[in-house]
């Protein structure tokens, strides 16, 4: 039989140890450029930092949610804020909406790819002028044949600067309230997919 807080504590002890070496001599330029470079999100899809409680098969470590909480609470512990954000986002908030609501050929397109940090995710929600009052947003989605058309902007994405992928809310029927929002999931690469400047904030620069 294992014993599971030892193994926890195995993969705190990982974790630290990545941090230590990957992230600690370069987190404090990283703040002052305001952003963290791409290739650290591939770092941390090589040594299994990101996603580890997806299943296995869509690229993940299987493992319970405790698991992710070490990656956040050492991240945190090290004074990284802006790292610990972005992680939260992507492996606890964009991988979940993919994996529970999306359908079986969205799983298989972007779980794997965040899981190993090719593709990192966003979410969509704050408007210049909306905040994050949802039933305030203007960007809408208007059904075309097989497809929707996306108008609106959206600001101070967590991740948005290296996004591949965003799951973006929007108005698919403005009279419902609430319940006319919908979340779609956008590839960035897509036209007329557009990023505006990186902004200067008083927090959590990188």
């Amino acid at each position: 039989m294992t014993d599971h807080n030892s193994e926890l504590e195995q993969f705190r002890d990982m974790v630290r140890r990545f941090l230590d070496k990957e992230i600690k001599p370069h987190y404090d330029q990283w703040e002052k450029d305001g952003i963290i470079p791409k290739d650290v999100w591939l770092k941390m899809g090589e040594n299994g930092l990101l996603c580890v409680d997806q299943p296995e098969d869509l690229g993940g470590s299987g493992v319970s949610y405790l698991y992710s909480m070490v990656v956040l609470e050492e991240a945190s512990r090290a004074n990284f804020a802006s790292l610990a954000t972005g992680l939260s986002v992507h492996s606890d908030i964009v991988a979940p909406y993919v994996l529970h609501i999306g359908n079986d050929a969205q799983r298989q397109q972007w779980l794997p790819k965040i899981a190993s940090g090719e593709v990192v995710g966003a979410i969509a929600m704050t408007e210049p002028g909306a905040g994050s009052d949802l039933q305030a947003i203007r960007t809408s989605a208007v059904r075309d044949g097989d497809h929707y058309i996306l108008n609106g902007s959206k600001t101070f994405i967590t991740n948005g600067q290296h996004a591949g992928m965003v799951i973006v809310a929007a108005k698919t029927d403005p009279a419902a309230g609430a319940k006319g929002v919908s979340l779609f999931l956008v590839d960035m690469s897509l036209p007329g997919c557009a990023r505006g400047r990186n902004l200067e904030k008083m927090g959590l620069h990188a």
